[in-house]
């Protein structure tokens, strides 16, 4: 039985040294090692936390002034999706306590740029959030115009990170499930306790009509 268990853990030593080496290989395909950061790349990595955070704020603003009771819904929905994100991300960074790439691998990784995250590596928290704004409102406006802008949006965030040096390809990876995944289900369950409301109304409706 000792002896299972120690090749079932070698096993999964070989399976995370494995991992680990596709994941920095594939970020050296991004990160172009030098100090130097392209202007573009730069601007949506540091925008985009900000961005997506006042994204709910301006819906609910746009809402209040157009009496918009939709609108409204959504960006209490994207604001309740962001911060359900931002709890699952911060747990996972904390939990896994992993390095970021330019400082495990100092002599292939160099972050660009001269501010240096703090944090985490695992997830990726500026894709994360992008992808779940972007999820948010594209659930809520299943339209092309804002589907793609809000996705392409996303997608550039998701790269800048790894074009820093800043994360992982699994980081940016697990931030676009962690996203969407949380924009989704509360979607789904805004929904359903939307049709909950809707159904005592119409029972309470009845039962007035019946007296």
């Amino acid at each position: 039985m000792k002896f299972k268990l120690f090749v079932l853990m070698l096993i999964l030593q070989a399976s995370v040294v494995k991992s680990q080496n596709i994941d920095i290989n594939l970020l050296n395909k991004f990160n172009p090692n030098s100090g130097a950061e392209n202007p573009g790349w730069k601007f949506v990595s540091n925008n985009a936390i900000y961005m997506s955070a006042a994204t709910p704020l301006a819906l609910m603003a746009v809402g209040m002034a157009n009496h918009d009771q939709k609108l409204k819904q959504v960006a209490f929905s994207t604001g309740v999706a962001l911060i359900g994100n931002t709890i699952i991300t911060m747990g996972l960074k904390s939990s896994i306590q992993r390095q970021r790439p330019f400082v495990t691998f100092a002599d292939k990784v160099m972050l660009q740029g001269n501010t240096s995250p703090t944090d985490y590596s695992f997830p990726s928290g500026h894709t994360s959030t992008a992808f779940s704004v972007a999820t948010s409102v594209s659930l809520a406006y299943p339209k092309w115009y804002v589907i793609a802008p809000s996705f392409a949006f996303a997608s550039a965030t998701a790269y800048s990170r790894m074009y820093r040096g800043a994360h992982y390809p699994s980081d940016v990876l697990c931030g676009i499930v962690v996203g969407s995944g949380t924009a989704y289900l509360t979607n789904k369950l805004q929904k359903l306790m939307y049709n909950k409301r809707t159904q005592r109304q119409q029972r309470a409706l009845a039962l007035a009509a019946g007296e």
